[in-house]
């Protein structure tokens, strides 16, 4: 795998000209009540729906009214790009989510990135696809049972724990017949020296290397998610699942990751997340020109691909809750130059099989 790592911690009214945009709640027209913002707020409805629904809650008044501005300039920014989505000029549309309140700087400032030692020791192996054999059309192992429910690292940059665990719980699955919820809390406050740093960073190899390293890992409910990095708790009398080793899949070859999504299950992988498209996507196959294939600053994990309308996907489990996208997953553009470097940085691990 490159030598790449990532973590996300994961004015005015629009015009009257442009349609009604894809809302998960709809827009109603109200007189101003709360904040003397306008004489009639026609969004009023709209920023309540959204602090309720997300838990937003501010320290004064003024940060109240800022976080407003923002949320009204995001919501414009949604309109216009659905706009063009209605008129058939792009393939993904946006919403309001949990980060519509945040500047596209704020949200940024979500993104790190580290870099992996080069003459770091590696367990790994290449992935060579089965012999003669050819990859279906279409794969999605949710409905296979090799994924758990979507999980949510709240404000805390440990995505790479939760495409680490992702993979495993897949692979864990394959080799055992048992879908085991896995601790993204154990990697964040044990693998330190194997040069993951919780909240600020980490490398899914890494996180492989560990596991393997001390024999296993701890399930999500004996030693649960806290969004911030502690002590090590790790027990060994409490492993349900372990490695042997992991596969890196071929760097920059769509081809390969089919290969080995259809042949092997869910696959680790890195991705250019750094775009205010990415913040608000809602549905769609993602289509982001601007994405980069190599400067990667987000982990998650491939779970299928398929087509839509003509279009090639990669189906992507996120960590950012049900809230965001299609409950929690995005169709990320298929066959198209290795857009957001989906694989320039991708691995899962190898389980021994305890079935048959």
């Amino acid at each position: 795998m490159i030598a790449t790592a990532f973590a996300l911690l994961c004015l005015g009214v629009v015009a009257q000209a442009l349609p009604q945009t894809v809302h998960m709640f709809e827009i109603k027209p109200v007189a101003q009540r709360h904040m003397p913002r306008l004489r009639f707020d026609p969004y009023e409805d709209t920023w309540a729906f959204f602090k309720r629904r997300h838990g937003k809650k501010y320290g004064s008044d003024d940060e109240e009214a800022l976080r407003y501005r923002v949320f009204m300039e995001n919501l414009k920014r949604i309109e216009l790009h659905n706009w063009e989505y209605f008129n058939m000029k792009k393939s993904y549309y946006l919403d309001i989510n949990q980060f519509a309140d945040l500047t596209f700087d704020e949200y940024k400032q979500y993104n790190k990135l580290m870099v992996r030692p080069a003459n770091k020791n590696s367990s790994s192996q290449t992935f060579l696809p089965p012999l003669n054999w050819e990859a279906p059309e279409s794969v999605d192992w949710r409905t296979k049972g090799y994924v758990t429910p979507v999980k949510n690292q709240g404000q805390c940059g440990s995505c790479w724990s939760f495409s680490t665990t992702g993979s495993l719980e897949g692979q864990h699955f394959r080799a055992t017949g048992k879908l085991v919820s896995l601790s993204e809390q154990q990697l964040m406050d044990c693998s330190g020296s194997f040069g993951n740093n919780g909240c600020h960073g980490g490398i899914m190899d890494q996180a492989f290397e560990y596991i393997n390293s001390v024999g296993g890992i701890e399930s999500e409910e004996e030693y649960p998610y806290m969004a911030v990095e502690g002590t090590c708790q790790f027990k060994k009398s409490e492993v349900v699942a372990d490695l042997t080793g992991y596969n890196d899949i071929e760097s920059g070859s769509e081809k390969s990751l089919k290969e080995a999504v259809a042949s092997q299950g869910p696959v680790s992988v890195a991705i250019d997340a750094s775009h205010r498209s990415f913040q608000l996507y809602a549905g769609g196959v993602y289509d982001e020109p601007e994405c980069s294939s190599i400067h990667l600053d987000h982990g998650v994990l491939v779970v299928g691909y398929g087509s839509e309308k003509g279009q090639d996907f990669w189906l992507v489990k996120n960590s950012w809750d049900t809230t965001w996208g299609e409950q929690g997953y995005i169709k990320m553009t298929r066959n198209n130059n290795n857009q957001c470097g989906i694989a320039t940085d991708a691995s899962y691990p190898v389980v021994k099989s305890t079935v048959g």
